[in-house]
């Protein structure tokens, strides 16, 4: 129990913005309207490829086993999420076409 008060005390300032980041994080997006939610989303599942990036890194100087799994699963799971927010601004901007008229 006094590791856990020590690592607190210790890194009370980043526990601090942790804190303040998800709170402003909340009301943020809370604030958002609707028809920006999709679009927002889609473009920050793109700015995902960071993580892709990192990952690529940490699999590129893996020491062990575990490094290269956590790796291998951040560059799958980053792929997939990048994916997804390229399908959804797909599906969203054809949402926005212009429909041909029937004769």
């Amino acid at each position: 129990m006094d590791q856990i008060f020590e690592f607190i005390y210790v890194n009370k300032e980043m526990l601090f913005i942790i804190a303040l980041s998800i709170l402003l994080g909340i009301e943020v997006i809370s604030h958002v309207p609707a028809v920006l939610h999709t679009p927002l989303m889609s473009g920050a599942n793109a700015i995902h490829g960071v993580v892709i990036v990192g990952a690529i890194i940490v699999m590129g100087h893996a020491e062990g086993a575990t490094s290269m799994i956590l790796g291998f699963f951040a560059v799958i799971l980053g792929t997939l999420n990048v994916v997804g927010g390229f399908v959804v601004t797909d599906r969203m901007l054809e949402m926005f076409k212009k429909k041909p008229k029937k004769n």
